[in-house]
């Protein structure tokens, strides 16, 4: 049998020190068997993978006072690599007439859903009517468009949506501006971020609020809770209407989508002529 080499202990720190990036259980088998290492090396990180293209993101929200390295090394941080085509813009000459843009949304179930959503909720829609002047039509036909009446909450996280926007250069000022309103909210609210849910936009809680809109307009404690969605849009609508004085701009400010804003109105139109049929 051959005598056992002597190692000293500094030869046996120079790999970390050399390779800080590495994996301690890949070090240990490279001292072994070279050969093992791409079968043993771990997958690299989203972080790693496309740090060049969010590190200027990543420059911006610590100067703001955040410190986000934990939150970038912690597993449930990713890129939404499947749906890239999300964070992409539409091309030219892909604008749906009405009746596509509503048969998309399925509008002829939100119809359907939209009379039981005011009885079960009619209490808290008259009190938002009376205090913001909003009619209770218009909030539920928003509420239902938005995450059909609260069913719909999205299956993305805000966090890594922005970062994602930011990394496939789509919406970078949006993103960056909006990562920053939701760690300040996080932060007040002292929430973990990737417990929250969020459209493809970042958009959360039945009434989909970006974070500023959260961070200005939202009413209530707990995001989930209808009966807080429903007084947050009328306050969001009558904040708008201070400003615009018409109704079809008002909602305009709530999603820029003209089609958006008859689909709304027509909606909230047949809810009220079910309404008054009964």
């Amino acid at each position: 049998m051959k005598p056992l080499k002597k190692i000293s202990l500094m030869a046996l720190l120079i790999p970390f020190l050399v390779s800080p990036i590495k994996d301690t259980k890949e070090i240990f088998y490279e001292q072994i068997n070279p050969k093992k290492v791409q079968k043993l090396r771990l997958k690299t990180s989203d972080y790693e993978r496309y740090y060049k293209d969010i590190s200027p993101l990543i420059d911006y929200i610590e100067e703001k006072g955040f410190q986000i390295n934990n939150l970038l090394r912690n597993p449930r941080f990713e890129i939404y690599k499947e749906r890239k085509n999300l964070f992409s813009p539409p091309k030219r000459g892909e604008r749906p007439s009405l009746e596509e843009y509503k048969k998309r949304l399925g509008y002829e179930d939100k119809k359907d859903k939209i009379s039981d959503f005011i009885d079960k909720n009619i209490e808290q829609l008259k009190s938002a009517e009376e205090i913001y002047g909003i009619s209770r039509y218009i909030i539920s036909a928003i509420i239902g468009i938005e995450s059909d009446f609260g069913n719909n909450l999205g299956s993305f996280n805000p966090f890594n949506t922005y970062f994602s926007m930011y990394a496939y250069n789509y919406k970078k000022d949006f993103a960056k501006n909006q990562l920053e309103e939701l760690l300040i909210f996080c932060e007040k609210k002292d929430i973990d971020v990737f417990n929250l849910k969020s459209s493809h936009a970042g958009a959360m809680t039945p009434a989909q609020f970006i974070p500023s809109s959260l961070n200005s307009l939202f009413i209530g404690e707990d995001l989930y809770d209808m009966d807080n969605s429903i007084l947050s849009v009328a306050n969001y609508l009558s904040h708008s209407k201070k400003i615009t004085k018409n109704l079809e701009k008002v909602i305009f400010s709530y999603n820029r989508n003209s089609l958006y804003v008859r689909t709304v109105l027509d909606l909230a139109k047949d809810a009220e002529e079910n309404f008054s049929r009964e």
